[in-house]
């Protein structure tokens, strides 16, 4: 077996001088915390040392973990059980170890600040850059900072990593509204709500055309609506019934589309969207995405909707979790902004106008709570 040591400001940066050298075939043999020289005396920096090996052939994780489980279950069902449940504590063990060896570099009384921001989901990468930004700040005045020092630099860094990106609903500069996304995010009901603020505080004359022919309580829930702001509802089935559509609403201010909530994974599906709507028209496009689904999902979701030129995100069911960081993780990632959030079901309420700084403090909402 080959064997080498290595020194890292964080777990994440050993392990990638690990693959460079072994691939993932490399088997960590050891890992430690260690503190180097300070600057002048008063930060200690923590650092990483991994001991790594690598010996052919390498067992893959997968066999290892998989054959033993096929095995019990065969055996033994409660056997399995226990097993599944030890390898999902060991998960666990090797989550919270990488954590706090990402955590390492920094000191101790930044540690509450990027603890929260775990929990609210922020990815690895942000906190670091979120991290090495504050912790470059106290080095620079030779302090440490207190909490709503730290709070202040945080919401500085954070407005100048998405504050240039759009925010807000909709402009009204544009007739058509097209409102996407997939199944069971609630887009009908965000649309309700978008339309009847356009209507009652904008006074605007609104109309609704459905794409959602696959379910019919969709175009019921839609017609419900509708019938309470007093606004015509076309369904369109095809191409030709779209063209239709706008011919009969041609005397609407605005025109919001709800398009079917299908399984957008699928690339099938969006094409039969492209091919349904007439996306040259003078449209704003809103993506909705909930807050309650794995943000790998999102991710697909986005990847897929990427040619359909996307204004702005709207992200639902805030209510229904406690963790919002995927928000700032998609819109980082993508460059794309936030028009709405909503968090209850009511209608026109439960619904808010994003902008960066409400986010921000969402998001860091509670971190210093005893």
């Amino acid at each position: 077996m080959k064997m080498k040591k290595y020194t890292a400001e964080s777990m994440v940066d050993a392990m990638k001088k690990v693959r460079m050298d072994f691939g993932d075939d490399a088997i960590i043999l050891s890992s430690n915390v260690v503190k180097s020289k300070g600057f002048l005396g008063l930060f200690k920096k923590k650092v990483v040392e991994v001991v790594a090996g690598f010996d052919e052939p390498a067992p893959k994780i997968e066999e290892t973990v998989f054959l033993p489980i096929s095995s019990h279950t065969e055996k033994d069902d409660g056997a399995s059980m226990e097993l599944k449940k030890e390898m999902t504590e060991m998960k666990k063990m090797l989550k919270d170890m990488q954590q706090a060896a990402s955590h390492s570099r920094f000191p101790d009384e930044m540690k509450p600040l990027l603890t929260h921001l775990e929990k609210q989901g922020l990815s690895v990468n942000f906190i670091t850059e979120l991290g090495e930004n504050l912790y470059d700040r106290m080095k620079a005045e030779k302090k440490y900072f207190t909490n709503e020092e730290q709070l202040v630099i945080v919401k500085q860094f954070l407005e100048r990593e998405i504050g240039d990106l759009p925010f807000g609903g909709i402009s009204f500069n544009k007739k058509f509204i097209n409102v996407l996304g997939p199944t069971g995010v609630g887009k009908t009901t965000t649309i309700a709500k978008i339309a009847a603020r356009a209507l009652l505080e904008n006074k605007k004359k609104i109309g609704f055309i459905t794409t959602d022919t696959y379910r019919i309580a969709a175009i019921e829930q839609l017609r419900t609506y509708a019938n309470l702001l007093q606004a015509p509802v076309e369904i369109a089935y095809n191409s030709t019934d779209f063209e239709k559509a706008l011919e009969k609403l041609a005397d609407r201010d605005l025109i919001f589309i709800d398009t079917a909530g299908r399984n957008y994974k699928e690339t099938k599906f969006v094409e039969d969207l492209a091919r349904l709507i007439d996306f040259s028209l003078d449209m704003e496009s809103y993506l909705v995405l909930s807050l309650t689904s794995k943000e790998e999902d999102m991710r697909v979701i986005v990847e897929q909707f990427k040619s359909f030129a996307v204004e702005k995100f709207i992200f639902t069911k805030m209510d229904e979790t406690g963790s919002i960081g995927p928000m700032f993780n998609l819109m980082k990632d993508y460059g794309i902004g936030t028009a709405y959030y909503t968090d209850g079901q009511e209608v026109p309420e439960d619904i808010t106008e994003a902008d960066s700084m409400k986010l921000i403090t969402l998001l860091l909402k509670g971190v210093y709570d005893a």
